[in-house]
């Protein structure tokens, strides 16, 4: 994870917004996906089964991800391998690129879903009109409780995306990477908790389709503080509970089973 982190703060600035860029876009086309068959089959749990498929691209690839960063980058300025500058801009441009991808994909999804403006989208833009109330006028219905509510959900949710990214660092084969990063992504989804870089393509695809959704709606009362609540999913629960129980740990002195394969 610390080597992880070091090779990502000397990106340049190009790989970096191309590669956040394509993570955005990959999140938003699972979005999508999983949204169909929960449509086709009445059943969620059946998109949450599927969905870990664009987070497998990220891994496999090595794109960037703000919420897998989140947990990944401050090891290694904890290990004093980069400094506090360069955490912040991994975190900063990976945002801007993330959100970026995943808006370029909506005003595409968009244009395919409703011929150009001239229907109305099916049974799938009604689920996103309606993810998009939900993930944001719902909650501030409930006032200060449901600010609180939207940043839990972010911290529980990136306590498991996180932990995709780390897992997905376990092997080294393709079909062991994939495995290891999609048990925590489906967890994830199948409960429902607030992602910040899915949620920068569905609640702008809702309101594009015709959500009553505000843009001060979406930053205040979702992007904000998921954002936040998966900063602190990610650095608290993942990269500084594992940095501060494996720090001291060489992998030569590790349970054999524990090692990377």
């Amino acid at each position: 994870m610390i080597e992880a982190g070091i090779l990502k703060a000397a990106l340049p600035l190009r790989d970096v917004m191309i590669r956040a860029m394509l993570a955005g876009a990959y999140l938003a086309f699972v979005t999508t996906m999983a949204f169909l068959v929960a449509a086709q089959t009445g059943q969620f749990i059946v998109g949450a089964v599927l969905f870990p498929a664009g987070f497998a691209l990220i891994i496999l690839l090595g794109m960037e991800l703000l919420t897998g960063n989140f947990g990944m980058m401050p090891l290694a300025f904890f290990a004093g391998r980069i400094p506090l500058s360069a955490v912040f801009r991994n975190w900063i441009l990976v945002f801007a690129g993330n959100l970026l991808g995943s808006l370029i994909y909506a005003g595409l999804f968009w244009i395919a879903i409703t011929d150009c403006g001239h229907v109305a989208g099916g049974p799938l833009a009604d689920k996103l009109r309606a993810l998009a109330v939900n993930k944001t006028t719902a909650y501030e219905a409930f006032g200060a409780a449901g600010m609180l509510t939207v940043f839990v959900k972010a911290i529980l949710c990136n306590w498991m995306v996180s932990l995709g990214s780390v897992v997905g660092l376990a092997s080294t084969s393709t079909i062991g990477k994939i495995a290891g990063c999609w048990l925590p992504i489906m967890i994830f989804v199948a409960q429902g908790y607030e992602h910040s870089v899915v949620n920068m393509f569905a609640i702008p695809a809702g309101m594009m389709l015709g959500a009553p959704v505000s843009i001060a709606d979406w930053w205040l009362w979702n992007e904000i503080p998921v954002t936040l609540g998966n900063l602190v999913g990610g650095l608290v629960f993942t990269g500084g509970a594992l940095y501060i129980t494996y720090q001291h740990t060489p992998i030569s002195n590790q349970d054999p089973a524990s090692r990377p394969v």
